[in-house]
């Protein structure tokens, strides 16, 4: 098992990754801010969403399958309910990283999703926010001056709860913490 930076930094070496859930009205949604930034970074990213034809300016698909080419890795910012079809889409697509994003309440994690993806050796980080982690997340103070953090405030205040939360929910503490990944059966 990976700790929390190990999955997270593994999971940010894709280079082409969907992001579910993100919205035609991108003001306050997380998919949104988590599309946008990952673009922004560099990354080739996808928008899903089979309610629209386009997202923050670019072609959005309406499922994983229609993504030409495919992806390497998935931010699934959908409602919890949806989270276990897309990891099923995930893997019959050979997908190998999955991050349900979580900044307060139950956000996109579903034990069922969570423990599907586990047996089926799909990666799964089951909270917190990609945005807090590697080239994604912002530079520390001394690398720049104060600005707003790309949250809306309510999720600001909430981000290192997320985080908390989350290896909590795993069981885990300290510096060391571990995230339940696996590869497959041992």
């Amino acid at each position: 098992m990976a700790t929390v930076n190990q999955a997270a930094a593994e999971f940010l070496t894709s280079h082409r990754i969907a992001v579910t859930g993100v919205s035609r009205t991108s003001h306050g949604h997380g998919s949104n801010l988590v599309y946008k930034r990952l673009r922004d970074r560099g990354y080739e990213v996808f928008a899903v969403n089979p309610n629209a034809d386009q997202v923050e300016g670019d072609r959005c698909y309406p499922d994983l399958r229609s993504i030409p080419g495919g992806v390497e890795a998935v931010v699934i910012g959908t409602r919890p309910e949806r989270a276990e079809a897309t990891k099923r889409d995930c893997r019959y697509l050979g997908i190998t990283h999955v991050w349900m994003h979580r900044l307060n309440g139950p956000g996109s994690v579903a034990a069922a999703a969570t423990e599907y993806g586990r047996q089926h050796g799909i990666t799964v980080i089951d909270g917190g926010c990609p945005l807090m982690f590697g080239r994604t997340a912002d530079p520390g103070p001394q690398d720049r001056p104060p600005r707003v953090h790309p949250h809306p405030p309510r999720a600001q205040a909430c981000l290192n709860g997320a985080l908390h939360r989350a290896t909590r929910t795993l069981g885990l503490t300290g510096h060391g913490r571990r995230v339940g990944t696996v590869r497959g059966p041992a």
